[in-house]
């Protein structure tokens, strides 16, 4: 399982020039029900807002130790001082990370250690200024921030932005599994002989997702996107071809946030086949989308992760899952590709689910983060009965 450092009480939208502000870091799991067990040393730092970026990345001032963080005190308000050299009406980005070496805001989706110390967390904009209301009269933070290096060339490297709500909403989070599978989608597209796992499957599973041709390829139960844009991201580097697609699919509700993130990380898709399309799919839906009903051939990869946290809608899944297949020649079904974490042992009557409509799956690997849970990928061959 993965640890995340965020914000219990996140700071203003506005604060005044001088003093501090005040803040409560939390450090837990991905549906923050569950609090890091020991003591972790958070680092802060800031991220100056400029309109004209020459990086890729935000830059950070050098980190500086603020607190070590306990359940004890999980509640304790924490005192950040100002940047240096802060002039009125200038804007920063809090960040709060584990440590404080090289680039310590950025999290490596293609290091072998991924999740093994918490993932650090950007906050929006913070506007200093001495008019209007600041401080606990200004409006409270209600998003964050986190960015993803991907490597794309031999020396090149992507960043992907993906921003969160701090409200409790589901479909609005980064989850472990999408941080797995992503990381997991990395290696595959970089050195698949290294992913471990059947031979056949990666190949099945890299010619699927990464080869050079169009490709049409879905992600269920999207989130925030992290799948897709990776996805996006890695294709625009091996492909040319402006036909096929990547629809990433949710809620209705989950569509704005959806939509920003893709919109975010524009510079990262090298066009339309590589750029995801954030489309409503609802499970209980009698259809599927338009979009998703308009291939010619269907899909050649289904992506999902942490689609199992809710064993009621498994039936609903299913035929979707059913639908999309028969999308596809039966000559060549689609591969399905699923990062799992396990919550609740009920959730794996979902691979005797899928065997009923001829969807196999076999655990190809996995990503230990800090311990605890893994999370899995499956890979899922398809069979028409």
């Amino acid at each position: 399982m993965f640890f995340y450092i965020s914000f219990l009480r996140p700071p203003a939208t506005q604060s005044f020039p001088s003093g501090l502000i005040s803040i409560t870091p939390q450090v837990a799991n991905d549906l923050r029900t569950e609090s890091f067990d020991g003591a972790q040393e958070i680092y802060y730092s800031w991220s100056p807002v400029v309109t004209n970026r020459t990086e890729s990345y935000p830059s950070i001032t050098t980190p500086q130790k603020l607190t070590t963080w306990r359940q004890s005190s999980a509640y304790k308000e924490i005192p950040v001082p100002l940047p240096q050299g802060l002039r009125d009406g200038q804007s920063y980005r809090l960040v709060l990370t584990a440590h404080g070496q090289g680039k310590p805001h950025i999290i490596n989706l293609a290091a072998s250690d991924i999740g093994e110390r918490p993932h650090p967390v950007i906050s929006m904009p913070i506007l200093f200024s001495s008019r209007g209301r600041a401080g606990h009269g200004a409006g409270k933070q209600e998003q964050i921030e986190r960015v993803y290096r991907i490597p794309l060339q031999p020396g090149e490297n992507g960043f992907l932005t993906v921003r969160e709500q701090t409200s409790f909403d589901l479909d609005k989070k980064i989850w472990d599994s999408g941080i797995g599978l992503g990381s997991w989608l990395v290696q595959l597209a970089q050195a698949p002989e290294q992913t471990g796992g059947d031979h056949a499957l990666i190949s099945h599973a890299h010619e699927a997702l990464m080869a050079s041709e169009s490709r049409n390829i879905i992600e269920l139960g999207a989130g925030t996107g992290m799948v897709a844009l990776a996805l996006g991201a890695l294709r625009s580097t091996v492909t040319k071809d402006q036909n096929g697609c990547i629809l990433t699919t949710d809620l209705e509700s989950a569509m704005p946030l959806l939509e920003h993130n893709v919109s975010a990380n524009e510079a990262l898709f090298s066009g339309p086949s590589t750029r995801p399309r954030p489309i409503v799919l609802d499970w209980d839906a009698s259809e599927l989308p338009e979009e998703a009903r308009a291939l010619d051939s269907g899909f050649d990869a289904i992506v999902m992760a942490d689609v199992t946290y809710n064993t009621a809608s498994f039936p609903s899944l299913i035929r979707t899952i059913s639908a999309l297949v028969r999308l596809s020649p039966p000559s060549k079904p689609p591969v399905i590709v699923l990062g799992y974490k396990e919550r609740d042992l009920a959730e794996r009557t979902l691979w005797d689910m899928a065997e009923k409509i001829g969807v196999t799956f076999k655990k190809v690997g996995g990503r230990a983060g800090a311990g605890g849970r893994a999370v899995e990928i499956w890979i899922g061959l398809c069979q028409r009965l």
